[in-house]
């Protein structure tokens, strides 16, 4: 989920807030448990032989998401929560379930992430988003591999979207794999702005039991984050050197539409899935306009510098 925002300055542009801050939270035993959860002899901590996972999160403004997606994560050794400094309830609600939370301003999605994983005492990782939500069976199916001591360094979960309410089944967009929980000593988060990777040595698994992605509630989301995600997306493929031509931008509208609804089968999944084909191919096109604005720009400077 997207954390992007300007970090707290004064009026000489000092940072106000440092930029990674611990908030304990006292009077909860568990860190990893729901409120309603803290009792003896549940969970991780009450002393049974499975590794031990810690839960990382990077949240910013995430007060619609943020509780249902750390109700599942009461099995977790401790929750690691590091916030872009929200302006929401996003906060209240993670120290209800004991998280151990961080400030850290936003610099890109790898960074950021990276960076929460550093703060988590346990090697094995939970590294999800907060719109991301394990189901009781993925939860009793990641456990159980932990009891067995794993001989792989990352599990891959299958994930179905549900956009604007509704439940992708069909398509890309239904039991696609991301790899979520991983031994830190394997590898860990490049520093990619958006479209982040986790760098891992070794094999990988897959488990079975799905989780669900809680990806936009409605439009005006929708549009907020396409802003931002463009922007990140153009800002990144310049820095690499690439370029979009005036074919490649006349072209991305019709050819996102028709590869998004007919090619990964989105006419399957209803009205919604129309939406999600046309906003994604309105995504693509945005993108290719803003990196050639970028390119002209950058031009433009390096011409007046001569």
């Amino acid at each position: 989920m997207l954390t992007f925002r300007k970090t707290r300055e004064d009026a000489a542009g000092v940072l106000t807030e440092p930029l990674a801050r611990l908030i304990p939270y006292p009077g909860l035993a568990n860190p990893g448990g729901r409120p309603e959860d803290l009792t003896p002899g549940k969970g991780p901590a009450s002393g049974d032989s499975s590794i031990k996972v810690s839960a990382v999160i990077i949240t910013y403004n995430e007060s619609r998401n943020i509780r249902r997606t750390l109700s599942k994560l009461h099995w977790c050794d401790e929750i690691v929560v590091v916030d872009s400094f929200s302006t929401d309830d996003t906060l209240d609600i993670c120290r209800e379930f004991g998280c151990k939370i961080y400030f850290k301003s936003f610099e890109g999605y790898g960074s950021q992430k990276k960076f929460a994983v550093s703060k988590a005492k346990n090697d094995w990782i939970l590294c999800i988003d907060a719109d991301e939500v394990l189901s009781e069976d993925l939860c009793k199916e990641i456990q159980t591999t932990m009891m067995k001591k794993p001989s792989f360094t990352g599990y891959q979960f299958p994930m179905n979207l549900v956009f604007l309410g509704r439940e992708f089944r069909y398509g890309k967009e239904s039991q696609r794999y991301f790899l979520r929980l991983f031994n830190r000593q394997a590898g860990n988060y490049n520093q990619a702005l958006v479209h982040e990777k986790l760098e891992l040595e070794g094999k990988t698994a897959r488990l079975h039991k799905k989780m669900l992605h809680y990806s936009y509630a409605n439009l005006r989301q929708w549009n907020e984050k396409c802003e931002r995600y463009s922007s990140l997306s153009a800002r990144e493929a310049v820095k690499k050197g690439k370029k979009k031509s005036i074919i490649a931008v006349l072209i991305a509208l019709p050819y996102y539409f028709f590869r998004y609804y007919f090619l990964e089968r989105n006419f399957l999944n209803g009205l919604e899935g129309f939406y999600w084909s046309v906003f994604n191919a309105q995504y693509h096109f945005l993108k290719y306009v803003k990196i050639r604005e970028l390119n002209a720009s950058l031009h433009a400077t390096h011409s007046y510098n001569k």
